[in-house]
């Protein structure tokens, strides 16, 4: 070939040759797209292996923190459940004695308001045979000294 005789011929001749050098980069770079896109194929699989056993392990804890959370639920509502149980156990063994007190105290309020005149009048009866036999006595010691002064005549 001749030697370029412009300058712009110059650049053309310089401009294809930058041209046949680039397509060479690119035909070049082709495989090397191709290896990467296959190690990207292949990242890509394992990833989606990976992904899937780590989903499968997060499934997991959360399960095992769901059987976790509700054995802690329940722990806490026993737990819950035994101290009302116990609070309302007491609170109604106090209302009981309240109650039983206060029935009681009226009750034998009651029962000693209507046995009072029965202990009085016990009291009296004993008064009452005190003077019979007081009044016995006498009937006897006047008869036996009228019965002598009449035997003694």
């Amino acid at each position: 070939m001749s030697n370029p005789s412009t300058t712009r011929e110059a650049l053309i001749v310089e401009a294809l040759g930058e041209a046949a050098k680039l397509i060479r980069q690119v035909e070049a770079l082709a495989p090397a797209m191709d290896e990467s896109r296959q190690a990207l194929a292949d990242a890509h699989s394992g990833l989606a292996g990976q992904l899937a056993a780590f989903e499968t392990q997060v499934a997991s804890l959360t399960e095992k923190a769901k059987i976790q959370a509700v054995k802690h639920i329940l722990a806490r509502t026993d737990e819950a459940a035994r101290r009302s149980i116990e609070s309302q156990g007491r609170a109604m063994a106090d209302a009981a004695r309240v109650a039983f007190g206060t029935e009681l105290g009226a009750s034998l309020q009651r029962l000693q308001s209507a046995i009072q005149p029965l202990i009085e009048r016990q009291g009296r009866r004993w008064e009452q045979w005190l003077m019979q036999a007081a009044a016995a006595a006498m009937a006897s010691a006047v008869t036996s000294m009228l019965a002598f002064t009449i035997w003694a005549r």
